[in-house]
């Protein structure tokens, strides 16, 4: 067993795992460690390590981070919450109201920032109002998900995929735009269900609240965030532009303020996250140039599972993201979409909607579920598995037979 695919097992283990076991090492931090390993023990120089980095990948995300960052701190995300929540209506037309923005919002910048910003508001006024927060924080993770499918800039995993297979930013509208819009009313309909009769906290359940939150709303600095996001929606529809470089522009122009100081908006971008791609990028190419992608496509068409067939591909992928995670499974899988223009929309499709299964499968989950620990409300495996079940269940039907039985004809 070479060195190439030892390290390759046990960052692919790391992933599964989420970290080393007696270590607190998270996933960025195992998959450095493993591109590391490959550069000291000459499986891979300099240069190939390099060549193997999409950094118009690390681009768009890195620039769409800072815009994100630059909104969030200009109180556009906590604005738009508290909005919501103070709009007098029943819970159920509430609820629909916070799964409809925050699957807006996720489409368009970053998912986890949304998940960041909009979690401790959300929770903070249902407390006040004696309302059970369970189904409105849910619907921020499971909005997050659903939304960011919808296009290209929507999550990381799907930048990735539209960097490498060149997937237009309207051509990829038109698979994805409709199962994320029914998505989020699956995900509406399944809550309002789930939680019909127990919308009200119970007293001994309630944590103490706390104050209801009066956001400071930056109007200029949330314009000047939107005109640099509308710029870059421009450019990738209309222009032929470079995607990466035109999302890096747009976010390093948001560190040029005169308002907020630049140190605090870098330091709220998700490193980690970058770190992740770059550690996966080098550990993924040492992997195909020691010809073992090859290799495991060859084993397993042998066992009946032909990964260039892109409904063996939907299904693998869908599976694989809730056990490695979905940025992992996509970079895994990437090499084996073939040519067929359904194998980028239905791994994004399939990577997306199959995060809301279960808690780890994505980072918005873990955000959500977190942010409420951390004001004293736990959510629980269980709570959230058996909405996150039939939601994903639902969403990757609809999506599969979307993509395949109207677009596709």
């Amino acid at each position: 067993m070479s060195i190439t695919l030892i390290v390759f097992l046990a960052v692919y283990l790391g992933m599964i795992m989420g970290g080393v076991p007696g270590l607190r090492m998270d996933r960025a931090s195992v998959a450095l460690s493993g591109a590391v390993a490959l550069l000291a023990f000459g499986e891979l120089d300099q240069a190939e390590a390099i060549a193997a980095i999409d950094f118009g990948t690390l681009g768009m995300l890195f620039g769409l981070m800072l815009i994100s960052v630059q909104l969030q701190i200009a109180g556009f995300y906590a604005a738009l919450s508290v909005t919501v929540a103070r709009i007098h209506a029943s819970h159920v037309v509430l609820l629909a109201l916070l799964i409809a923005l925050v699957g807006l919002l996720s489409a368009f910048l970053t998912n986890d920032v949304v998940a960041v910003a909009m979690t401790p508001v959300v929770l903070a006024i249902a407390l006040r109002r004696g309302v059970n927060p369970l189904p409105f924080l849910l619907a921020i993770a499971l909005a997050a998900n659903a939304g960011a499918v919808a296009t290209i800039i929507g999550s990381p995993q799907n930048m990735l995929i539209a960097q490498r297979l060149d997937l237009s930013f309207g051509g990829y509208l038109e698979y994805a735009v409709v199962p994320a819009l029914l998505a989020l009313v699956v995900i509406w309909g399944v809550l309002a269900l789930a939680y019909r009769g127990r919308w009200t906290l119970e007293q001994g359940d309630a944590p103490m609240p706390d104050a209801l939150p009066e956001p400071s709303f930056d109007r200029w600095e949330t314009v000047k965030g939107l005109m640099a996001l509308g710029f870059m929606l421009y450019a990738f529809v209309f222009t032929e532009w470079d995607r990466g470089m035109v999302a890096t522009i747009g976010g390093v122009l948001m560190l040029f303020n005169a308002r907020f100081m630049a140190r605090p908006m870098l330091e709220r971008v998700d490193w980690d996250l970058l770190i992740l791609f770059v550690g996966l990028f080098v550990v993924n190419g040492a992997f195909a140039k020691a010809g073992y992608s090859t290799a495991l496509v060859v084993w397993l068409r042998g066992m009946g599972i032909d990964l260039h067939d892109v409904d063996v591909l939907f299904a693998v992928t869908a599976v694989l993201s809730d056990i490695t995670s979905n940025v992992p499974t996509v970079m895994l899988l990437l090499p084996f979409a073939g040519t067929d223009p359904l194998s980028g929309p239905l791994m994004a499709l399939a990577s997306g909607l199959a995060s809301n299964l279960i808690i780890i499968g994505s980072l918005a989950n873990i955000i959500v579920v977190d942010a409420a620990e951390a004001k004293g409300f736990k959510i629980s495996f269980m709570d959230f598995a058996k909405v996150g079940l039939p939601v994903s269940v639902i969403t990757l039907a609809i999506a599969y037979l979307w993509v395949k039985l109207v677009v596709a004809i």
